[in-house]
């Protein structure tokens, strides 16, 4: 219920690239969010996405986020869980989109799940490095093993708690970090603030399900006011966050 009504909400507020005047985010928003070229790379999304749904293992789950609200705690379907919680079409389509349009060379994704969105990213940006974490070590090995699979050797696989894995990461900044784990108020805050040390001023913050419940959505208006950030794209389903300096602080809800 409360996603509705957010959305509600969302849609008597949101404009598209008209309601925009920052030629930076215009052309975000036209020639990415909006961009209707149909890559080939999605139909690499497709099969891979269909070789999940048509997989009959079964995961032991030990799950450090704030679970799923549809599937059992411990024991889960590869099948189920790519429906309930893994990246949608649409979402894996506009990672690749971000990807590619931005041109990432190193990315850090929270939460691999079963690596539908790793597999976006990867794909968009062959030559670039990209470490995911993920809680579940059999979760991690599946979407590892699959990825493996499907020829992409540009990923590293780490298993653990985020908090506790952040503080080892090696690399000084990232272009791109993708937060899509643990979807709580006051985890997304602590994840975002010890982040952001390794942002630079074209670093590109996205964030999953910011309306997800009212605590991610209190999460994602203390970072929208966050010092830090300049501009943020609230597309609903996934909030865009960025710190270019030369920028206003501005603030835009887009339909997508």
């Amino acid at each position: 219920m409360y996603q509705i009504k957010a959305y509600i909400k969302f849609l008597s507020k949101a404009t598209n690239q008209h309601g925009v005047h920052s030629p930076f985010v215009y052309n975000f928003v036209t020639k990415c969010l909006y961009d209707k070229t149909d890559y080939e790379a999605y139909t690499k999304l497709k099969h891979y996405k269909k070789e999940l749904l048509n997989s009959r293992t079964t995961l032991q789950i030990i799950d450090l986020g704030e679970g799923s609200k549809t599937l059992d705690a411990n024991h889960r379907h590869v099948s189920k869980m790519v429906k309930a919680s893994s990246s949608s079409k649409k979402d894996a389509q506009l990672l690749y989109r971000l990807s590619k349009y931005f041109g990432f060379k190193n990315s850090l994704e929270l939460g691999t799940s079963l690596g539908m969105g790793t597999y976006a990213i990867a794909i968009a940006t062959p030559t670039s490095k990209i470490i995911t974490i993920e809680g579940c070590p059999n979760t991690s090995a599946l979407a590892k093993s699959k990825l493996e699979n499907n020829n992409i050797t540009n990923v590293e696989f780490l298993v653990g708690n985020f908090l506790d894995t952040i503080p080892n990461l090696k690399e000084e900044n990232y272009d791109f970090i993708f937060f899509d784990g643990h979807h709580n108020k006051e985890a997304t805050i602590k994840y975002f603030e010890a982040l952001l040390p390794k942002a630079h001023n074209d670093s590109v913050f996205v964030f999953d399900d910011i309306y997800w419940s009212k605590g991610m959505t209190e999460a994602w208006e203390y970072i929208k006011n966050h010092d830090a950030v300049t501009v943020t794209v609230d597309g609903f389903n996934l909030g865009f966050v960025f710190f270019r300096r030369e920028q206003v602080k501005e603030h835009f809800k887009i339909r997508m």
